[in-house]
């Protein structure tokens, strides 16, 4: 006899009707017990983030205080996933004879997008700081995952063949995405020294290869109807650990050595101490030096 009974209700409680809709496929207490598994893991390493930044000095600590948020939001979203919380159930496109994937609707998990929502413009802030890349083209990116995000949510929520439309759309982000990073981020990463080019690629090249897998995912899962959501929980939940855990924790590693101070974005703002170097100088004036002088003096 077990000392504390270990029970999951949360598939009882919260049951597979949600606004007087029932969806035939859904998690079983098997994909309940993977979300919860996936949230603890998520927890501690949030936790394991907090006391890393804490190690560093003060004002270097951006990084891991980044990736600790990050992980705590997809703490959040697991822990409401695994208890069964946070969806809704759409008819599915394509009617399968399995009985893993039989029925009229399936359950879609729409706090799954709302992590991705916040979680991947913090992914991508972080390579992004590495690299010193300008306020503006982080802002510009980071909107584009935000289109990523929410087509493949559209997508999801119809049941129609119109779905693959925005799937198609999110394809087009993800290249874009994808495009800055491995070229124009990776560029500027290099312009500050092959140890920050070193510390960044790898990880970026990883983290694009990864988010090539979503797709997939969600084509057998959300698109298809080909796996069970049982499975799918085991799928994207990988796939989020490898992004939100494992790739950032390699990114703090590489970093380890580096002065952060280095790896300030660029952009309007950099130009300002010139400015206010040639107003001291007395050169904003008729006849005086321009700002270029007085950063490049002769």
């Amino acid at each position: 006899m077990y000392l504390f009974e270990r029970s999951n209700d949360a598939i009882r409680i919260n049951n597979d009707l949600v606004n007087g809709a029932h969806a035939d496929i859904h998690i079983t207490t098997h994909g309940s017990d993977v979300y919860w598994a996936w949230c603890s893991l998520m927890g501690f390493c949030t936790i394991l983030f907090f006391v890393w930044a804490q190690m560093r000095s003060e004002g270097s600590r951006l990084f891991h205080n980044v990736a600790a948020f990050t992980s705590l939001i997809a703490a959040i979203a697991y822990f409401t996933m695994a208890s069964n919380l946070g969806w809704t159930g759409i008819t599915v496109e394509w009617h399968r004879t399995s009985s893993h994937v039989a029925g009229n609707t399936r359950q879609i998990f729409y706090v799954r997008y709302i992590e991705w929502f916040l979680t991947t413009p913090l992914i991508l802030s972080n390579l992004f700081f590495v690299a010193g890349m300008s306020w503006e083209s982080l802002v510009q990116v980071i909107i584009v995952s935000w289109i990523l995000v929410v087509t493949r949510l559209v997508g999801a929520l119809v049941s129609t063949t119109y779905k693959w439309g925005y799937f198609v759309f999110s394809l087009v982000t993800y290249i874009y995405i994808v495009y800055e990073l491995l070229l124009n981020v990776r560029n500027r990463a290099a312009s500050l020294g092959s140890d920050v080019h070193k510390a960044y690629l790898f990880p970026a090249a990883l983290e694009s290869l990864i988010w090539l897998i979503y797709p997939i995912a969600w084509g057998v899962c959300e698109g298809g109807n080909v796996i069970a959501p049982d499975s799918e929980a085991v799928f994207y939940g990988i796939l989020d650990i490898a992004t939100i855990i494992c790739i950032p924790a390699l990114l703090l590693f590489s970093l380890r050595d580096i002065d952060l101070a280095r790896l300030v974005p660029s952009g309007p703002r950099a130009e300002v101490p010139v400015e206010k170097a040639a107003h001291q100088n007395g050169t904003n004036g008729a006849g005086g030096l321009d700002s270029s002088e007085v950063a490049n003096p002769v």
